[in-house]
This record gives structure tokens, C-alpha cells and sequence, in this order.
């Protein structure tokens, strides 16, 4: 694919220290333009870019979130595993009714993380817009 003949053909030599360059390069990544020489064009000439800015927060927040969703994750495989073991063992049955019961009671603690993983979701993607 050819490329397009912007007609930039003058080079203008910047020296930076470290910590300039550090200071620019930051700002740059914090913005939408993808090349480092088209944004200090921008810069250069006034001309407007897009800054993402984030909360710190917000930030925060979803990482938590995102801890407990994998807790609850291995919460749940944990729970299934030590049901399985238990509808392989063959006991009495008092203890085949504990395992019924155990079981509706899988049903309603697996159906509220459901709920909790889903409403951690629609909140991730609430605030990673």
C-alpha cells in the first residue's frame, strides 16, 4: 500500500533532557494521537487532541471487584467439588436428606453469585467506557 505525500519535508532537531522527554512521552500516551511527532505537531500548533483521563478511584474500585469476582469464582468450584464427593459416597439416609438439602441450598448460593458476578459485570463496563 502506498503511502500518502504529506509534503513534510523539513526536519526540526529537539533536544530533550530525560525527564522532559519523560514528561512529554507520558502526556502523549495519556492522549489518542498514535504518533509521538503528530502530537507534538498538535502541540506545536494549537491544534486540539483527545486526553483520557482516569479516576483513581474508579480505578480502585474495579480491582476490587475484579478480587472478588475470582473469590467467588473458586468459591463456587470449591462448593461443587465437595458436592460431587459427597453424591459419590453412599451413606445413610439421614445423611442422603443432608445431601438434598445441601443441594437446594447449592441452587440458591450458586444462583446469588450469579447475580453478583452479572451486576459486577454491567458495572465493569459501566465505568471502563
Amino acid at each position: 500500500m502506498e503511502e500518502k505525500d504529506t509534503g513534510r519535508k523539513r526536519i526540526i532537531g529537539l533536544r530533550l533532557t530525560a525527564d522532559e522527554y519523560g514528561e512529554l512521552e507520558k502526556n502523549w500516551k495519556k492522549s489518542t494521537v498514535r504518533k509521538l511527532s503528530e502530537y507534538v505537531r498538535r502541540l506545536l500548533f494549537g491544534k486540539s487532541f483527545t486526553v483520557f483521563t482516569r479516576d483513581q478511584s474508579k480505578d480502585e474500585l474495579l480491582e476490587e471487584m475484579a478480587l472478588l469476582r475470582r473469590e467467588l469464582n473458586a468459591i463456587g468450584v470449591n462448593f461443587n467439588q465437595a458436592v460431587h464427593r459427597l453424591n459419590m459416597l453412599d451413606h445413610s439416609p439421614q445423611m442422603q436428606e443432608w445431601v438434598r438439602r445441601f443441594e437446594r441450598d447449592k441452587e440458591r448460593f450458586f444462583a446469588a453469585v450469579e447475580s453478583i458476578q452479572s451486576r459486577l459485570k454491567l458495572l465493569s463496563s459501566t465505568w471502563l467506557q
